[in-house]
């Protein structure tokens, strides 16, 4: 089963270091032998106690409905479908916005369409105060089979400092009036540094993302998305010449250009490590990354956009939905008291807790804008690619092949990111692709 879009986010660091006494095991904690309700997640040590405030403050406003977490271990898709399949499913469950529709195409997922249509006043809420595009990425075949809970898209994490020594002009503040890709390349060029013997000893960027999402999130931001349409998609433009040139210009990075190590030059020290260490200038990641840089002796750091491709040129730049929601099992006893603990975490109250943890971007329009949520982030100067990064959020291909589709990835975009291939060799991987979509 799929487990790159966890451990993109490195949610997983084994089961033993997780565990903690408020916590059910993994093994079987999602059979209960009393009534409790069981929500099963994944996390980190700082994500899984800023979720469990979150189940401790349902559980002060709803003395009624015991709550009983359930920690995954490495595997959590794998583990998702041993539990369902035994009968044991989780009461309620975190989803991924890549890989639910295998669920919901399964019929694991509950509707909530079915919660939403008997409780207008919280659906009219989440329509006023949500952001449209995270809630159309967990709406599948007409269903809406999670309600989002965090935003964890892209950007660029980078260091003011190194910046203010070489001289280079920040970046820009703002998703609407992004960078280019020749000014990207001329200021990661800026702040490289090399030692006599031509070993690198700042980089201008690094990657912290999975490496192919990354090369297409750079084609998004050249104008063409991965797929048509995106939802149960027909055909994947890994062959248009917009993604080429924009695959091409991201492998060239640290290939042609070396503002960027390649996968032999980061086995010492990880991407996050080179900049949180004041090594690299520039850093692509997400907000799971804030935690550990905030943390960081010395170092003062900002955010900015992606830059933008010749073909979206004069546009706004955009990142990728990035979202996990809560969704309910469809064969869950308690339904009722599932939907009460997910309104809770997705709605204002959870919201509001969210903002203030520093952990994770909310996804209500009142918590993006709220004091919890700046203080939280009182050191970034540019809060709006934060706040407006759901906004310009665009979504990845949603369907239950993704896991297949993902292995062929993993093999094409491969050799091309380490400058074995030309990018112009993935145009064969889209008629793979979509063979794939007709025969799943």
């Amino acid at each position: 089963m799929l487990d790159k879009p966890f451990g993109r986010r490195g949610l997983l660091r084994g089961a033993g270091a997780l565990t903690a006494a408020s916590l059910a095991p993994w093994a079987g904690g999602c059979a209960p032998e009393d009534d409790s309700l069981t929500f099963f997640f994944a996390a980190n040590p700082e994500e899984r106690d800023a979720r469990l405030r979150i189940v401790d403050e349902f559980a002060r406003r709803h003395p009624d409905i015991k709550v009983r977490p359930v920690l995954s271990a490495p595997g959590v898709m794998q583990q998702l479908s041993t539990f369902c399949a035994g009968g044991k499913c989780p009461d309620v469950l975190m989803a991924w916005d890549l890989s639910y529709a295998e669920l919901a195409a399964r019929g694991v997922l509950l509707d909530l369409n079915t919660m939403l249509s008997r409780d207008q006043a919280f659906a009219a809420e989440l329509k006023s105060d949500g952001i449209g595009a995270l809630f159309d990425t967990f709406t599948f075949n007409g269903g809406q089979y999670a309600l989002p809970e965090q935003w964890s898209g892209n950007y660029l994490f980078y260091n003011k400092r190194l910046f203010a020594e070489a001289g280079v002009q920040p970046p820009p503040t703002s998703w609407e009036r992004p960078w280019d890709f020749t000014e990207f390349l001329n200021t990661a060029t800026a702040l490289t540094k090399r030692s006599g013997t031509g070993r690198a000893t700042q980089w201008g960027f690094v990657n912290m993302f999975v490496s192919y999402y990354s090369a297409g999130l750079f084609a998004m931001n050249n104008g063409v998305p991965w797929s048509s349409p995106l939802k149960n998609p027909t055909h994947f433009n890994f062959g248009d010449d917009a993604f080429i040139e924009a695959v091409q210009f991201y492998a060239d990075l640290a290939n042609r250009h070396r503002v960027a190590p390649n996968a032999s030059e980061v086995q010492s020290m990880s991407a996050p490590d080179l900049f949180a260490a004041g090594r690299a200038a520039m850093a692509m990641g997400g907000h799971w990354r804030y935690q550990t840089f905030i943390r960081a002796d010395g170092l003062d750091f900002d955010v900015t956009p992606l830059p933008v491709g010749p073909r979206r040129q004069g546009q706004a730049a955009h990142s990728d939905i990035g979202s996990t929601g809560l969704a309910i099992s469809s064969s869950s006893p308690r339904k009722e008291q599932a939907w009460e603990f997910v309104k809770f975490a997705t709605g204002p109250v959870g919201q509001a807790l969210i903002s203030e943890s520093s952990l994770f971007v909310p996804v209500l329009q009142s918590a993006l804008n709220s004091p919890g949520f700046a203080r939280a982030h009182r050191n970034v100067g540019n809060l709006a690619v934060l706040t407006q990064g759901p906004a310009y959020s665009e979504g990845l291909p949603v369907t239950p092949a993704w896991e297949k589709i993902v292995a062929l990835m993993d093999r094409s975009f491969g050799p091309v990111l380490r400058g074995s291939r030309p990018a112009a060799s993935l145009a064969g991987l889209s008629p793979a692709i979509n063979e794939v979509l007709r025969n799943p």
